[in-house]
């Protein structure tokens, strides 16, 4: 699944919703591509790829999906 800024227009426990969402089926095997500005909604992935003027700067695998 691929997801641009999915919550980027919602409130907060709407956006949470969304992302339990995502975390409930990634864990039942679809892999979900997400563009987000929002740092606490990356911090809830397992896996962030900042990228800067095109550019790859950090690829991470510490979050919590």
């Amino acid at each position: 699944m691929i997801a641009d800024e999915p919550t980027g227009a919602l409130d907060t426990e709407t956006s949470q919703e969304i992302m339990n969402l995502f975390k409930e089926l990634n864990a039942n095997g679809t892999t979900i591509i997400m563009v987000t500005h929002d740092p606490k909604v990356a911090a809830q992935c397992q896996r962030t790829i900042r990228i800067l003027d095109g550019r790859i700067v950090a690829d991470s695998q510490e979050g919590t999906i």
